[in-house]
């Protein structure tokens, strides 16, 4: 079976066992992979969340540290820390930039704190 690199690509983020929600720089779900859609659209009960904000699905003050967290990677910063989910799963944020380094997006990454 030949995979064109979008397909690949695809299964790739599907198989991981984490939520991968990828924004761009104006705030916009563009990717969401199947853990994400099950725990945005299943677990959390929001629906077609791609192509919108990611702030419809974020309280104010998480949309301050995001905002200012994306603010600090255009300065070409890297994976930052934004703390423990009520879910206790650590959060971070992650750029991701073209073959210039220009920042083209972010995308949260979550783990599980196993920190007591």
């Amino acid at each position: 079976m030949e995979l064109n690199r979008e397909q690949m690509m695809e299964y790739i983020l599907d198989s991981l066992p984490y939520r991968v929600v990828f924004v761009d720089t104006d705030h916009i779900i563009r990717y969401m992979n199947r853990e994400a859609k099950y725990h945005y659209y299943q677990v959390r009960g929001y629906s077609d969340l791609i192509g919108r904000s990611i702030f419809e699905c974020h309280s104010e003050k998480s949309r301050e540290a995001l905002i200012a967290a994306v603010e600090k990677l255009k300065r070409h910063g890297n994976e930052i820390y934004l703390g423990v989910s009520v879910r206790n799963e650590r959060k971070y944020i992650n750029p991701v930039r073209n073959e210039k380094g220009e920042l083209v997006g972010y995308f949260e990454r979550f783990e599980l704190n196993l920190q007591k």
